[in-house]
């Protein structure tokens, strides 16, 4: 596993996204080794020399122990592609961020989770709608992720937090930084029910250039995603654009035809997204009314700490024990012994070629008590 350093200070220099990034695993192998790399070998991997100009000044500025320390002292955890940790369902998007900084705490039960999203300027209508749909999806174990910002995306963290259950900011800017400034209280609040994450480091300043690339991670962290109010040049808008090339499903709440934040939600509808009377039309279309069930069988599946961490990187795509034994860092041959195991009482299939999927709870012999 490449030191987190690395990542970090990757992660700073301007011009090394996530492409870039992945053609410098590919060419050296690990990040340590491409950090001391000369600016010839930097090259041919692809980088261009805005690139390997901006590397070599943060590689002149940066001390990498202070710059892990002052995360540290902040109360920010990295998370790498390297980390097991890392939300599977974010990692398997379009330009996943090789680096995502949270301030609180992910949990597995955020696998859970619904997108929700619209204008700044809410209207009354807006905002009730929303605290009354995230309301019940809260209530019904459905983790709410959306983007801080005013209106819509305030009152849906707000309501989640309000009917005890969990919400994750997704911000523009590092997670030190509270932005808008009037939510500093709420995001006290998130901190200690949920995260705040982003993939810009400490310190980034909320500047307008960040917020519409922000907007894939709250998609990508999520099931679906909702959009209750926005006209067509609404950053909600973007984020729906972002859920469809994620093959994530889209939902809308309908308003005021002659309101003109009714007029993503009724594009939308109008292109097939699913208009959203209650939370209710959101959990039966993503097969979500009984999460708590579902929670529990998944709570008694994993035997140990192997299983446990097997299950977390397997979905209903077939995956090979080569990349699975790549992404949690075992053995080969431990991971082809648990997985054998792991079939033996149930909890995965093996569909040929070595490959191997998660056995759906509806599938699975163990019986809740």
């Amino acid at each position: 596993m490449s030191d987190v350093r690395f990542w970090v200070a990757f992660n700073i220099v301007q011009g090394i996204g996530p492409v870039r990034l992945r053609a410098l695993l590919d060419y050296f192998g690990d990040l340590e080794t491409a950090w001391t790399a000369s600016s010839a070998e930097l090259a041919r991997t692809g980088l261009n020399q805005r690139a390997l100009a901006n590397l070599a000044k943060v590689k002149a500025q940066i001390d990498l122990d202070q710059e892990l320390e002052k995360i540290a002292q902040a109360g920010v955890r990295v998370l790498t592609w390297d980390s097991s940790e890392y939300p599977e369902r974010l990692r398997h998007i379009y330009a996943s961020p090789p680096v995502i900084y949270v301030r609180g705490d992910l949990q597995p039960k955020d696998e859970w989770a619904v997108g929700v999203v619209g204008t700044r300027r809410a209207s009354s209508y807006g905002k009730e709608a929303t605290r009354r749909i995230v309301t019940d999806l809260a209530r019904s174990g459905v983790t709410i992720v959306s983007g801080l910002a005013r209106g819509i995306d305030g009152q849906a963290h707000q309501a989640a937090l309000d009917a005890g259950g969990r919400t994750i900011a997704v911000l523009g800017c590092g997670v030190d930084i509270v932005y808008p400034a009037e939510h500093r209280r709420l995001v006290h609040r998130i901190v200690e029910q949920g995260a705040l994450v982003s993939d810009y480091p400490l310190g980034t300043q909320p500047e307008a250039r960040n917020f519409p690339p922000r907007n894939r991670i709250i998609s990508g962290l999520s099931l679906g995603v909702l959009v209750v109010e926005g006209n067509y040049d609404s950053g909600a808008r973007i984020t729906a654009e972002d859920a469809v090339e994620q093959d994530r499903d889209v939902f809308a709440i309908p308003g005021n035809i002659l309101h003109r934040n009714s007029e993503l939600p009724h594009g939308l509808i109008q292109k097939g997204a699913k208009l959203i009377r209650c939370a209710n039309d959101i959990l039966e279309e993503l097969n979500l009314t009984q999460i708590s069930q579902h929670a529990e069988v998944r709570a008694v599946l994993p035997q140990s700490k192997e299983e446990a961490v097997l299950l977390r990187h397997l979905s209903q795509e077939p995956r090979h024990v080569d990349e699975i034994s790549h992404l949690v860092h075992m053995p080969i041959e431990q991971v082809t012994s648990t997985l054998t195991l792991m079939e033996l009482k149930g909890m995965v299939r093996q569909m040929g070629g070595m490959k191997y999927t998660i056995v759906r709870e509806s599938e699975t012999p163990y019986t809740v008590k």
